[in-house]
């Protein structure tokens, strides 16, 4: 009975330490590759962004809340996320006032875009 414990431990821990096994990294790839230029740049794109995160989790829960599906949820992630990754406190401050003035659409793109310009003046 032992014996069976410790081999199946063993097989556990072989599998985990496979499991974690690091892939190499996009500038890795393009490097064994050889690509320069262009191509290098258009193949670190796509593979940035293939094994990028599905998306961020508030962005998620966001969107669930929100019960958006195909399109629009693509649509939405993409910008919560963007705005998330390169958000500043300018922008999250104009947000804030196109929510007070309960802005939507066009209009709060508007609003906020001017209003993140006047900031950075």
């Amino acid at each position: 009975m032992k014996a069976l414990l410790s081999a199946l431990a063993s097989a556990l821990l072989f599998c985990a330490a496979s499991a974690h096994a690091v892939a190499p990294s996009c500038d890795d790839q393009a490097a064994e590759k050889k690509l320069a230029g262009a191509a290098k740049t258009s193949f670190l794109k796509k593979c940035n962004a293939d094994t990028a995160p599905a998306g961020d989790a508030a962005c998620d829960a966001k969107a669930a809340e929100k019960k958006l599906a195909g399109a629009a949820k693509t649509s939405f992630l993409k910008k919560c996320n963007a705005d998330a990754a390169g958000g500043s406190a300018a922008d999250a401050s104009c947000d804030a006032k196109a929510a007070e003035k309960k802005l939507a659409g066009a209009a709060k793109t508007s609003f906020v875009k001017k209003c993140v310009a006047d900031a950075g003046k």
